[in-house]
């Protein structure tokens, strides 16, 4: 008898066209980003400063879903940029703080017609991209590692 292997068809897999999405959508973005010198990366770290304007490297990974490893080579080539600047603490030497520069700040005029033109590039009705917006959020706090 020969063995149900449904399981393994590209076809059933959630995380195929997670994938897929994904990397489709962030070559759209590359278009746009190159033309400000940014990557993918770096364009979430600006938006966590353009935000918060300073914060601890382990919180921006935690808000980015990624590890420092991940984040101190995107962080330093940031840095040679002239679009932050990294501190430690002088009370506690492991905490390093990221500061958005007047740089990194005037970079933002530059990328905020970016979130529309990705927008239009995807076509979602507001209403189908709040209800996807939800879905993946509920899929990252379920998988993600504690």
């Amino acid at each position: 008898m020969e063995e149900n292997f449904d399981c393994l068809k590209l076809e059933n897999q959630l995380c195929f066209p997670l994938y897929a999405c994904s990397k489709e959508i962030v070559r759209k973005y590359k278009i746009f980003l190159d033309k400000i010198d940014l990557t993918y990366t770096q364009y979430i770290v600006m938006m966590v400063l353009w935000d918060k304007r300073q914060i601890n490297v382990k919180s921006l990974g935690e808000y980015l879903f990624l590890d420092s490893g991940t984040l101190t080579p995107v962080l330093k080539k940031m840095e040679t940029k002239g679009y932050i600047t990294r501190n430690r603490l002088k009370n506690d030497e492991r905490n390093l703080i990221i500061s958005i520069t007047q740089k990194g700040t005037e970079l933002k005029n530059k990328a905020k017609s970016i979130p529309i033109k990705i927008k239009n590039c995807v076509n979602l009705s507001k209403k189908d991209s709040e209800k996807l917006y939800s879905i993946l959020y509920k899929i990252l706090n379920n998988v993600k590692e504690d």
